[in-house]
Formats: C-alpha cells, sequence, structure tokens
C-alpha cells in the first residue's frame, strides 16, 4: 500500500465565515424581492376599521396580481376618482343600512350600523375602474361617502389584507 503524500489544500482562514456572511445577505435579498413584489407589511393607522383592525397593528398585504373583490379589506395608496358608471351603491342613513346594486349587504363584521353620512348623495354610482370603500367603523371613517376620498382607483390599491402579525396577541388572518 501506498500514502498518500499530497495534502489537501485547507480552506483559508474566514472562509466559512464568508460563506455565512453570503448565505445571509442572499436570504435577505430573496426576502426584499419577495416583500417588494408579492407581499408588503403595512401599519394600521386610525380607527376608520375597528372592530376588525386596530391601530397600529402590523399586516401583511397580498399585492401581485390582485383584483378588488367586493368584501375585500385592502390598502389603498391615493384618490383619484374617474370613469364611467358600473356600481350603484345606497346608503339609508336612517336604518344605517348600506346596498350594492340594490341588494342590502349583511354586515356583521362592521362595528355598528352606518348613520354617519357626508357629502355624497345616495344612490351612488361608481365610476368603472374605481372602488368604493368604506370603513367598519363607519361612523368614526372617512372614506368613499366624502368627496374628498371618492372612489379609490384600482391602480392605488396595494393590495388585500391577509394575516395581523403584530401585536402577537392579535395574530391572525383578516377577514
Amino acid at each position: 500500500m501506498e500514502k498518500q503524500t499530497a495534502q489537501q489544500p485547507k480552506a483559508a482562514k474566514g472562509q466559512g465565515a464568508f460563506e455565512w456572511y453570503e448565505a445571509l445577505i442572499s436570504a435577505a435579498l430573496v426576502l426584499v424581492l419577495i416583500f417588494s413584489f408579492f407581499f408588503r407589511i403595512i401599519q394600521v393607522d386610525g380607527e376608520s376599521m375597528v372592530p376588525t383592525l386596530q391601530n397600529g397593528e402590523k399586516l401583511i398585504v397580498w399585492g401581485a396580481g390582485y383584483e378588488p373583490q367586493r368584501g375585500d379589506v385592502v390598502i389603498v395608496d391615493s384618490y383619484m376618482p374617474y370613469g364611467k358608471p358600473l356600481v350603484t351603491i345606497c346608503i339609508d342613513y336612517e336604518t344605517g343600512t348600506v346596498a350594492v346594486n340594490g341588494e342590502v349587504l349583511q354586515e356583521d363584521y362592521i362595528a355598528e350600523p352606518t348613520y354617519l353620512g357626508y357629502d355624497v348623495e345616495f344612490p351612488y354610482t361608481v365610476p368603472e375602474g374605481t372602488v368604493f370603500v368604506m370603513g367598519d367603523n363607519r361612523n368614526n371613517s372617512l372614506d368613499s361617502r366624502s368627496s374628498y376620498v371618492g372612489c379609490i382607483d384600482e391602480r392605488d390599491i396595494l393590495g388585500k389584507v391577509l394575516l395581523c402579525f403584530l401585536p402577537v396577541s392579535d395574530f391572525g388572518v383578516v377577514k
């Protein structure tokens, strides 16, 4: 039997640490890309969505390829109304009910019936390409019922709220 005399090359000092740093930087880059294109982390600002969302909660929002659906909890970016008629909203402030295209909504998620109105007159026709949004805390929410906010351009919707993760006591799926 012959002995091997050739020695295996030794790893350079610090090469293991460099590989760890490289792996951490790669992982951070992947997370940044995922959260830039698919998910966003948003903090609730205000009380317009009580009881569904509380001021200060941190949310994970899905944005990639999302198209708004009636009843979704969404995050909006800015306010720009325009377009042609698509949906009609009617709010009866005496009974506190909201109707979409003549159908009264069953809104068990709101804080209380909708008694507070602003300057938008009903029935109101929602322009195509826009969304009429209202907070769950209707009597303490500045939303599409006010011409100051108006309807939201679908392009300005950042995404649908999926999950509340902070504070930990409120952790869960948002419906």
